[in-house]
């Protein structure tokens, strides 16, 4: 089929190899360069990368509010369009424009965590199990309709990045599927059981050691590697990147044996961890250079 794919961030590159792979991929949207590094020059998404490393047409307008724009986008007469994590709005002459519409590959089992953050709030929220929706969209905020979806159980060590991957490939195995077998009947989502992944925000990421053990360890995993779990270690702002929960009580943030640190119920022990400036690190290389005190902040 003569494809439109749309998608910014690396969540979106495994659907975009695939598709280009076995469809006809007449173009690639994706958000415009942004200012990274220590240069602070443009640099191309992740999507964008991959686009021109496969020699596909790149689009990446700052909107789609502009009639030039739609107009562009229906000329390329697609079947369907693809949309991965591209960070815009679609307005309805858009989701109108391919034959077969717009379908989404979303991170999560709708109607539980529309929205921004699927991943994060799923470990935050201590989920037994995520996976990947295909939603016929349409102008709601991920309300459309589902045409197929994959399960996968969330472990109890599992942090963001490790689910990210694995949500990541299991979307772009279940795109082709679809995309195999298009049009077909779509399930309309249930009423109940909705929920909104709001955007992770910063100020969610300081450990209150008061906290149980159990809600300690969902952050730190949840916020792992992005934006990081952290605290205060001798006055140094210290990430704390996985974890698991162990045995032992104490004071909140009471340090134990093994880099284990007591919480307002139980303890968690630290699996890795970055210094202010350093690369992740497992805890038990951390600790052969580095003494730790007998209580965290």
């Amino acid at each position: 089929m003569r494809v439109i794919f749309m998608g910014t961030p690396d969540f979106s590159v495994p659907a975009l190899r695939a598709i280009a792979d076995r469809h006809d991929v007449v173009a690639v949207y994706t958000q415009p360069p942004r200012a990274a590094g220590r240069g602070q020059k443009p640099r191309p998404s992740p999507v964008h990368a991959t686009a021109l490393e496969l020699g596909l047409p790149v689009f990446h307008p700052e909107k789609l509010r502009d009639p030039a724009d739609q107009d562009r986008f229906a000329a390329h007469q697609a079947d369907v369009a693809v949309v991965v994590a591209y960070g815009l709005i679609l307005p309805q002459a858009v989701l109108d424009a391919p034959r077969l519409g717009c379908v989404n590959i979303h991170a999560s089992l709708l109607p539980r965590w529309r929205g921004a953050a699927p991943i994060h709030r799923a470990i935050l929220a201590g989920d037994a199990a995520s996976g990947v929706a295909i939603m016929q969209m349409e102008a709601g905020l991920d309300t459309g309709p589902v045409l197929a979806e994959t399960r996968t159980p969330i472990g109890p060590q599992d942090t963001t990045a490790d689910l990210h991957d694995r949500l990541s490939d299991l979307g772009a195995t279940l795109i082709l599927d679809v995309l195999d077998r298009l049009p077909l009947a779509a399930t309309p989502q249930p009423e109940e059981g909705v929920t909104y992944a709001a955007k992770i925000d910063k100020s969610e990421a300081r450990i209150d050691w008061s906290r149980p053990a159990s809600q300690v360890d969902r952050q730190i995993r949840g916020l792992s590697p992005f934006p990081g779990a952290w605290c205060q270690i001798d006055g140094e702002r210290v990430k704390l990147l996985r974890s698991r929960l162990a045995s032992g009580s104490g004071e909140p943030g009471q340090v134990l044996p093994g880099f284990t640190i007591a919480c307002g119920e139980g303890a968690i022990q630290v699996l890795t961890a970055q210094r202010s400036g350093k690369k992740p690190m497992a805890a038990d290389d951390l600790l052969r250079g580095w003494q730790l005190p007998a209580r965290i902040d």
